[in-house]
Formats: structure tokens, C-alpha cells, sequence
């Protein structure tokens, strides 16, 4: 018995311009086509078609469909490839959603919920924290650190919030790299302290010296420090240790430069 090409589209759910499309790249040819141009199809090629079908919902592509229909994958060797495919990239999912679900932590934590005490608090902070560049870093750090506030000065509540848990976020990935058990001097701990060198980058560019000293910061000042005690409790002296590789390694000046 033969159908057209309208009998198979409505039997199957396929349009017509789809079964033209498997046509033309040699996925699925009609038994014979009339001199009028129309085609038809027997009982193969409806079993050829069913196969595409369960194929296409386990999330092959039409290449691959092609390959095992031509006896030139074993069906089920393709599909193990595939499944690798989908183990792979609900691992990639999962990795999106515990960084959702972290980000929404951190958001949440940063929360301020007195922006009159939380800014008070901001400048009493920021004031001790100005001396504590200074003595460490010297004048120049301090008058760095004056415009970066200045720069801040118009940000609000909400600015501060995901400022803080972008930080969070921050200090979370470098305890990630620690725990995998990266040295300071590790490429994946230098590119990781890149990340700080960048985000410290925004307001102040130091000097490798004055990089590798502010890495004492998260040894000697309790703020600092507390904030890296937050990701990990051994983050603030693997992290001091790390910046001081990254000011030694990564912030050289070039030879001949000074």
C-alpha cells in the first residue's frame, strides 16, 4: 500500500516541507515519486520514518540519526555518545544552579535592613580603614582610596548589597581553588587571585609590592580578615600567601622598566 505525502504528514505529525527536508538531505526518500512531482511512501519507508522519530526524541541530531541509519554508528553506541552529552551538560546545569542558588545566599545575607545605621556604620569603617592603607601602602594609597569613596558616593543600599555579595562570591571561588588543593604559587591560584588583583584594580592599581603587603591585610586586620574567615577559616593566610605569588609572578614590571 502506498501514501502520499499529506497521508504520512498527518499520520505522523510531520509537516510535508519536513518530509521534503529529510528528502533532500537523504534521511528519508519516498518509494517512488510520480512524474507529477508527487510522493509516496510504503510500508520501509514509515518504519524509517518511526525510527527518525524515536531518534529525534531521545535528542539526536538528524546528522546522527543519518549516521545510524546508514549503518555507520551502532544505534545504541550513538546513543551512549548522546547520553554523555546530556550526563555532561546536567553537570554544567548543575554547577548554574548551586551558582544561582549561592548568589541568591549571598543576596540575601547581604540584605541591609537599617541603610541609616548600615551607612554610619560605612564611614566609621571607612575612615579606620583609610588609616589602615595609609600606614600600610603610604600617602599615596590613602589618596587612592579618597576617590574611590568619592566615586562611591552616590550609591545606594541595593549598590551595596550586591557589592557585598559579589565579594562573597569572590572569596568563595579562591576557598574553592584552596580546597582543590592548589598552592599559592599554583597557576590556578594565580589566575584566581587575578580575579582580586582586577577587582582591587577598579579603585587603586598598586604596586607589586603594595599587592603583595596588602595581602597581609587579611592576616593582621580583623575586617579583612573576617571577611576571608567567612568563605573558609584557612582562606586568609593561603590568600595572603597567594597574593604575595601573584605581586612576585604575575606584576613584575617588564626587563628594562623599572
Amino acid at each position: 500500500m502506498r501514501y502520499s505525502i499529506s497521508q504520512v504528514a498527518k499520520a505522523s505529525g510531520v509537516s510535508a516541507r519536513m518530509l521534503r527536508h529529510y528528502d533532500a538531505i537523504g534521511l528519508l526518500t519516498p518509494a517512488s515519486v510520480a512524474a507529477n512531482g508527487y510522493r509516496w511512501y510504503g510500508r520501509l519507508e514509515l518504519l524509517r520514518l518511526q525510527r527518525i522519530l524515536l531518534l529525534r526524541r531521545l535528542g539526536l541530531g538528524l546528522a546522527e540519526i543519518g549516521a545510524v541509519l546508514g549503518d555507520q554508528v551502532d544505534e545504541a553506541a550513538a546513543l551512549r555518545g548522546h547520553l554523555a552529552q546530556l550526563e555532561e551538560e546536567r553537570h554544567r546545569l548543575d554547577r548554574v544552579i548551586a551558582t544561582v542558588e549561592a548568589t541568591i545566599t549571598d543576596l540575601a545575607h547581604a540584605r541591609i535592613d537599617d541603610p541609616d545605621r548600615f551607612f554610619a556604620g560605612l564611614r566609621q569603617d571607612g575612615a579606620a580603614m583609610r588609616q589602615s592603607y595609609r600606614r600600610t601602602f603610604g600617602e599615596g594609597a590613602a589618596v587612592a582610596f579618597d576617590t574611590a569613596q568619592a566615586a562611591q558616593a552616590g550609591l545606594t543600599a541595593a549598590d551595596y548589597e550586591h557589592a557585598a555579595a559579589a565579594g562573597t562570591a569572590l572569596f568563595r571561588r579562591l576557598a574553592a581553588v584552596m580546597r582543590s588543593g592548589a598552592g599559592p604559587e599554583d597557576p590556578a591560584a594565580l589566575d584566581a587571585v587575578a580575579e582580586h588583583y582586577e577587582s582591587v584594580s577598579h579603585f587603586w592599581q598598586p604596586t607589586a609590592p603594595a599587592y603583595a603587603a596588602m595581602g597581609g591585610l587579611y592576616l593582621n586586620d580583623p575586617r579583612q580578615r573576617e571577611l576571608a574567615e567567612r568563605a573558609d577559616p584557612e582562606l586568609p593566610a593561603w590568600l595572603a600567601r597567594a597574593i604575595e605569588a601573584y605581586a612576585r609572578v604575575r606584576l613584575v614590571p617588564p626587563l628594562g622598566k623599572a
